[in-house]
């Protein structure tokens, strides 16, 4: 079973970012622009976006890119590569207190999120 995921991961290109200390709602907000687009579209619309986690988003998708490129061995050439999957996970939150009145204490829960993304091309994409 070991050796069918190791060879179904050779076909794939994706690239990972775990334990990004930001909320997965605010990441989602990111991921759900870029999902479905062309990667060079994509790499635009996250360069000239404001949210903070586009950046990392943006990094993220030139790592996949370079994936790509590396296992093909040839360049990514434009309106041919598109973001096949995308998603966010919840990563372990940080939980903390905050000094409230009367001796109590408030929760806080910093919490923090794990991205995937996929890319490939229209023809090999089974989606």
């Amino acid at each position: 079973m070991a050796d069918a995921l190791k060879e179904a991961k050779k076909t794939q290109y994706f690239a990972k970012l775990r334990n990004v200390p930001s909320s997965p709602r605010k990441m989602r907000l990111v991921v759900d622009m870029v999902r479905g687009q062309e990667v060079f579209k994509a790499l635009g619309i996250l360069k000239f976006s404001n949210k903070e986690a586009s950046r990392k988003v943006e990094k993220l998708l030139r790592s996949a890119i370079a994936n790509w490129e590396q296992k093909n061995e040839r360049k990514a050439e434009a309106g041919e590569l598109f973001v096949t999957r995308i998603f966010v996970d919840a990563a372990p939150m940080l939980k903390r207190l905050r000094p409230a009145p009367q001796g109590r204490g408030y929760r806080i829960r910093k919490r923090s999120n794990h991205v995937t993304v996929y890319v490939d091309t229209k023809t090999n994409s089974k989606d």
